[in-house]
């Protein structure tokens, strides 16, 4: 942990041990709330630290459930089948408006801290969060058990942009916790909500909202930019540059 961080922790400690609190309240931030990205990027970390705010801490202690969401997008999974000693694409299903991230975080498996009835009505874990489906007019969430919504998640999960971790929270002492938020260098520009609940024995006792920005920078940032405010423009330079680039590889590898 980081002298920063740690810093910051001690002084939630104190301002919440200060306030005497007559239920369950969540507070919750995050170690940063603007990622960069440039031509360099990698991928990022942040960290979620919070602390639980009560009077008469339980016995039985709590439960951590942390959901992050990227900006929406639509995307198209294929199914591919083969014909003729060929793999096409036979089949495809369109997503309309789904997070671009999704990762769920918790201190212990879900099914332990919440029964099926609640977890679905809370929309806890992947299983339960709606992946909407466009087929002909009609717009709708599939079944868990879909075989493309199956294939979308675990494309996404292959890719670092899904993630569910039962062991993504930890508790550095019995009302502080912390987890750490990985980010692919995939990752989608645009704002990202951050969504932390807290339970006990099996019921949401509490919610704390939170929210992060990634954004591009630099010369990437003002082509992003460029492209989308002077379309004509750009479509042009591009043209321009392409034909110039393609001019002077023939003069240089021309041969007499």
């Amino acid at each position: 942990m980081t002298r920063s961080l740690a810093v910051i922790l001690l002084a939630i400690s104190a301002l919440c041990a200060a306030t005497p609190a007559a239920a369950q309240r969540l507070i919750a931030s995050l170690s940063n709330h603007r990622v960069m990205v440039t031509s360099s990027f990698t991928g990022a970390e942040l960290v979620l630290f919070g602390f639980i705010e009560t009077a008469t801490p339980r016995r039985g202690g709590y439960d951590i459930v942390a959901t992050i969401s990227g900006p929406r997008q639509d995307a198209v999974t294929f199914r591919k089948a083969r014909r003729v000693g060929i793999w096409l694409n036979v089949d495809s299903r369109e997503f309309d408006n789904v997070p671009s991230y999704l990762a769920v975080l918790a201190n212990r498996d879900l099914d332990a801290i919440a029964n099926a009835d609640t977890r679905r009505r809370l929309q806890i874990g992947l299983a339960n969060i709606p992946l909407t489906q466009r087929a002909a007019v009609t717009i709708a969430d599939a079944a868990a058990d879909d075989p493309f919504r199956q294939a979308f998640v675990r494309i996404n999960m292959q890719r670092g942009l899904y993630r569910e971790a039962s062991n993504g929270i930890t508790f550095l002492a019995p009302l502080l916790f912390r987890a750490d938020i990985p980010l692919p260098a995939g990752v989608s520009t645009g704002n990202y909500e951050v969504d932390v609940r807290l339970f006990a024995d099996g019921a949401m006792v509490a919610r704390a909202p939170s929210a992060f920005e990634v954004y591009k920078a630099g010369f990437e940032q003002f082509i992003t930019t460029t492209a989308r405010t002077h379309g004509l423009l750009f479509g042009l330079v591009t043209a321009m540059m392409t034909l110039a680039t393609g001019w002077l590889g023939s003069v240089i590898f021309r041969r007499d």
